[in-house]
């Protein structure tokens, strides 16, 4: 296979399929995606029989624990990516909104509205279910995609694919608007780093090294995050019983996920009310515990946490804690150790609450709930592509307004400019 040329002329189809794609009616995409849905439920069996066949692949490659998790669909998981086809269609289309207007004195009417970026490409790991969120959320903002799967996943992709291509089939759209890279050959993604002219933006989903890789090496816009080192602060003014249910729930609930808590912050005020329940709640459910030296002091169980244990994401049964001196010495600890990922605090404080939420600067930011709300179907997004932890156009959860940009369309009726 000749790389370079196959994903040279898959830029080519693809950026022909946007301009087609982005004229198309919102009742098209709509029903696009239903068909979609209805085919990944049909097909459930072939979309299984495909994953099974990832995992016994990954049998001796040494994946992490998280990374299989990642991977690994069933019936709930199939599921879940229809019912996500299905939200996404019953939301506004993010096309030819008028996003503001105004007339100047010379009579000149200026409106700017939003329009699909053009063409998305996605860079991803271990997660199949990428590909129906991508390929979805894509479809309905009028962009055409480029996925490039794990090798890891790439039978579980390629069924999922083969189901939203039907989709696209049924209502007479391009097949291009959404393909995948044919090849596991990492050369391949260095080649789609490179398609500049043909591709609008990257959007990389995986671990530390895949996104500093695409980072480095794109030559075309990149939306991304480095990984997620996410926090829960306990405030003193907390209630206890709460405190316990969200550090449970956002440490445990799903630990190989970017939105899970990595670190627990907590009052020395609050330690002794506090922390016994919580530590007791984390080690039941099989939690490694690592505390600095007053968290050790208060129990035995605790290991000790280095300097580097607040840089890292563990994606694992692990969670670090260190006592702090109030609301900013928690701020101070986030914006220092943090990745501008998510960080929640627990309190009953609203002046306190409020003062967290303005001064840590994270992309997501949670007042009394867990860091695993942060996910774009739990926002009301339908799915998501990822989360993006920079500070341009993108930040947060990349549903639809994400993939959009805009431009101004300017009225005249013979104006000369002076």
């Amino acid at each position: 296979m000749d790389i370079e040329k196959v994903v040279l002329e898959i830029g080519q189809r693809a950026s022909k399929a946007s301009e087609e794609l982005g004229k198309a009616a919102s009742t098209t995409k709509n029903q696009g995606l239903i068909e979609a849905a209805n085919a990944i439920r049909s097909q459930s069996k072939q979309i299984v029989s495909a994953n099974h066949k990832d995992l016994e692949n990954t049998s001796g490659k040494g994946l992490s624990k998280a990374m299989i998790d990642r991977l690994k669909l069933d019936d709930n998981g199939i599921e879940a990516m229809a019912v996500g086809l299905e939200e996404i269609a019953k939301l506004e289309d993010p096309v030819g909104n008028i996003l503001d207007s105004w007339e100047r004195p010379n009579g000149l009417a200026i409106s700017r509205i939003t329009v699909p970026l053009g063409v998305i490409g996605v860079i991803y790991e271990s997660r199949p279910n990428v590909t129906a969120d991508a390929g979805g959320l894509c479809l309905k903002s009028g962009n055409a995609v480029i996925l490039r799967g794990g090798s890891e996943s790439y039978n579980s992709s390629t069924a999922i694919l083969n189901a939203l291509r039907d989709g696209l089939r049924k209502v007479d759209l391009p097949l291009e608007a959404i393909q995948m890279v044919p090849t596991t050959d990492r050369s391949a993604v260095h080649q789609l780093l490179g398609l500049s002219k043909y591709i609008d933006v990257i959007v990389p989903r995986g671990g530390k090294g895949l996104i500093e890789a695409v980072q480095t090496e794109s030559k075309i816009p990149v939306f991304a995050h480095l990984e997620g080192i996410c926090h829960t602060y306990i405030n003193e003014y907390s209630d206890p019983m709460m405190a316990c249910d969200i550090v449970l729930n956002g440490k445990m609930r799903r630990t190989g996920i970017c939105g899970a808590t990595e670190t627990l912050l907590i009052d020395m005020k609050a330690s002794e009310s506090h922390l016994p329940s919580i530590l007791d709640a984390l080690i039941a459910a099989g939690c490694e515990i690592k505390g600095d030296k007053p968290t050790q002091g208060a129990d035995k169980r605790v290991k000790n946490a280095s300097e580097l244990d607040w840089s890292t994401e563990y994606l694992d049964s692990i969670i670090s804690i260190k006592q702090v001196t109030g609301v900013d010495d928690a701020i101070m600890h986030i914006n220092r150790y943090g990745s501008e990922h998510t960080d929640a605090i627990v309190t009953n404080d609203e002046n306190i609450a409020e003062k967290f939420l303005s001064g840590v600067n994270s992309a997501i930011v949670l007042h009394n709930a867990s860091t695993q709300f942060a996910d774009g179907g739990e926002f009301g997004m339908g799915a998501e592509i990822g989360i993006a932890t920079g500070k341009l156009h993108a930040r947060g959860p990349i549903g639809l307004e994400q993939l959009t940009t805009f431009k101004y369309v300017v009225r005249g009726n013979g104006q000369v400019r002076p």
